[in-house]
C-alpha cells in the first residue's frame, strides 16, 4: 500500500500531468505536493482547492438518496466521489479519499487538456485514493 509519496509519484505517470497534490480539506493545508502548481504556489493551490472540496463535500443536496452509512448524514464520509473542474486548458480532479479517521483528504491532479486523458484520470485516481495510506 502506498503512501503519500509514492501515490504522488504514480498520479504524475498519468499523461498529461502537469502537478499533484494530497490534501486536507479541513484545514486547506498540502499534506504532500509534486510536479506545477497552476499559479506557482503549491500551498495556495491546496488552500483555493480545498475551499471547492469543502463546498462539495458538504453540500446536503449531494447526499440525497444516500443511506446514512454512505455519508447520507452529518458524520461518514463525503457523499462526494470527485469533483472536475475544466478550464481551457486544463482538467483539475479533486478525488477524495476515504480514511479509518475523518476522510478529510483528497488527492489533486491538475491535467494537461491537450496532453491527458480525463476518463482514465479519474479512473486511476480512484484507484490510487483506495490504496493511498495515511500515516
Amino acid at each position: 500500500m502506498p503512501g503519500i509519496d509514492e501515490c504522488l509519484l504514480d498520479v504524475m505517470r498519468l499523461p498529461g500531468a502537469r502537478g499533484a497534490a494530497v490534501v486536507d480539506w479541513t484545514s486547506g493545508l498540502a499534506l504532500g505536493t509534486i510536479g506545477d502548481s497552476p499559479n506557482g504556489d503549491h500551498e495556495a493551490t491546496a488552500a483555493e482547492t480545498a475551499e471547492v472540496a469543502r463546498m462539495a463535500a458538504e453540500q446536503p443536496a449531494f447526499a440525497v438518496g444516500l443511506p446514512e452509512a454512505d455519508g447520507g448524514g452529518a458524520t461518514g464520509t463525503p457523499p462526494v466521489e470527485d469533483v472536475i473542474v475544466t478550464t481551457r486548458a486544463g482538467y483539475h480532479i479533486l478525488r477524495f479519499v476515504e480514511t479509518d479517521f475523518d476522510s478529510s483528504v483528497f488527492l489533486h491532479l491538475w491535467l494537461d487538456r491537450a496532453e491527458g486523458n480525463l476518463a482514465l484520470a479519474r479512473i486511476r485516481l480512484g484507484e490510487m485514493a483506495e490504496r493511498l495510506v495515511l500515516a
